[in-house]
């Protein structure tokens, strides 16, 4: 597909500060003003659509699939892992959180070389690692090799953080601005099927066995599956994976491509993420909704068991359910902002609606595995359905800084209360019971449910794309006016004579 469109490079940001000048272009709210005052001075960038943006998203998602599977390999049978490495389940729990635990420290130098080097680059180090993490695996299906299993885990939660803050930044540089909430949702899919088959297929594998022997060799089958995949995707990314499209998609990625990269600073962008209110408030509320997520994933095992025992089969299924549920919820809310752009009232309604089906999972517990099925489905619709939104409404409240940035600081923000959440519901429901613990989950999502209604909605992204749009209508409507004074003037010059 291909369109002309008026860049706006210039006008967008004459009103810059002179801190920005110095650092990044920052979209001002007078920046419209600026437009419609200069529109003669505007030049046109061609943009284009090309098909192998489906590919590289499509890729992605799969790669994401592979190392979030990882995540709750382990915690699905979290009774049948302390049974073979002969530990607690507390410890079992930390091969969950370390994918939180690592993304910390590493979030804020994975996205300054996302911003220096690309998407390619960090898309062949998140698949190295994970390559690497699945074979070290292998040798490590032993009981006396926790230790192994613990540098696998940790190796792939490491790739982790090469994942998670790509699927904004590649929706923006391949996809248009109809497109790039589709697509950031069809991104985080691949996260969360990986996590759906991470529910579903441990439990089938890895049988609750006596016989150390044979569950050893069960193991092994599972993590050499695992390995497989992995190396597969690896070498995929290494020959089909691009850095981005000849021609941007859109005028938003344009201008962002005319700035050049000395004038960029990271710790300035920070900054400035830092000091702007609705983001801020987006990073807590997006932490607590999906620090609430990773809890109840990582310990749904406990909870299910601990109402239905010999159950871990279902409580995989219950998982997959709350997975499928919210990947169908992820790609309606995808669809539905890029139809209508309602981001504040749409991640409000879904965030809203994650708190009610929290409560009503909570309270049927207990009348029976079906009815757990059904309320675990409508938890998952909504809470898993909200990552993709909160991803493209940092975006809106961010441009123009790095979508890789924006994601990182919503995701550092997600694993630390996911820590939080799952140590302290984890304590909860030893001492206590899974009700309380649970309850003390909805105190949160109600928190912010509370603090999303707060944010404003201050949608960038959209309005460079539509001032450019309207300076080209402007552009096109002097050249046609042009064009017909240069027909008329000679004819009304020989009617004179």
């Amino acid at each position: 597909m291909n369109e002309k469109q008026v860049s706006g490079d210039n006008d967008l940001y004459d009103d810059r500060t002179t801190e920005d000048a110095e650092n990044h272009v920052q979209l001002a709210a007078g920046d419209a003003a600026v437009l419609a005052e200069k529109d003669d001075q505007a030049a046109t960038q061609t943009t284009r659509l090309y098909k192998r943006r489906w590919i590289i998203v499509l890729l992605f998602s799969f790669y994401s699939l592979s190392n979030s599977f990882q995540w709750i390999q382990y915690g699905i049978i979290n009774n049948i892992f302390m049974r073979f490495y002969g530990v607690d389940a507390f410890t079992i729990d930390w091969m969950s959180m370390i994918y939180m635990l690592t993304y910390i420290p590493f979030v804020f130098p994975v996205t300054w070389l996302l911003d220096k080097k690309g998407l390619r680059v960090i898309a062949l180090i998140a698949t190295t690692l994970n390559c690497a993490g699945t074979w070290i695996k292998v040798t490590s299906a032993k009981p006396n090799l926790f230790a192994v299993t613990f540098l696998g885990q940790f190796c792939c939660s490491l790739a982790q953080v090469f994942i998670l803050g790509m699927p904004a930044k590649i929706a923006s540089m391949w996809f248009g601005s109809n497109e790039v909430s589709t697509a950031c949702s069809i991104g985080v899919f691949g996260n969360q099927l990986g996590i759906a088959i991470g529910f579903l297929v441990p439990p089938v594998l890895v049988p609750n066995v006596e016989d150390m022997d044979q569950l050893a060799h069960h193991i092994r089958i599972m993590f050499y599956i695992t390995a497989a995949v992995a190396t597969a995707l690896f070498i995929l990314v290494v020959l089909i994976f691009q850095e981005r499209p000849k021609l941007p998609p859109t005028q938003a990625q344009a201008v962002a491509r005319t700035i050049p990269s000395e004038q960029y600073s990271y710790t300035a962008s920070i900054r400035r993420l830092l000091r702007n209110r609705s983001f801020i408030l987006l990073i807590i509320t997006y932490g607590l909704n999906v620090g609430c997520f990773y809890a109840v994933g990582t310990l749904l095992n406990r909870i299910i068991l601990t109402h239905y025992p010999n159950e871990e089969v279902n409580a995989g299924r219950i998982g997959l359910t709350i997975i499928i549920a919210g990947m169908v919820g992820s790609l309606i809310c995808g669809i539905w902002l890029d139809k209508t752009k309602t981001y504040k009232q749409t991640t409000f309604a879904v965030y809203f609606m994650s708190l009610v089906a929290m409560i009503v999972f909570t309270a049927t517990l207990d009348l029976g595995l079906w009815v757990a099925f059904i309320t675990a489905g409508s938890l998952g619709f909504f809470m898993t359905g909200y990552l993709p939104l909160g991803f493209e409404f940092a975006v809106e409240l961010t441009y123009p800084e790095s979508e890789g940035t924006s994601s990182g600081l919503l995701n550092c923000s997600a694993q630390v209360f996911g820590i939080i959440f799952t140590i302290c519901q984890g304590k909860i429901i030893d001492k206590f019971g899974t009700l309380p613990g649970n309850i003390f989950l909805c105190v949160f999502l109600l928190i912010g449910t509370i603090m999303t209604g707060l944010i404003k909605s201050d949608l960038r992204r959209q309005k460079a794309n539509h001032m450019a749009r309207a300076a080209e209508g402007k552009t096109t409507a002097q050249q046609a006016y042009g064009a017909t004074a240069q027909i008329t003037e000679p004819l009304t010059a020989a009617s004179h004579c």
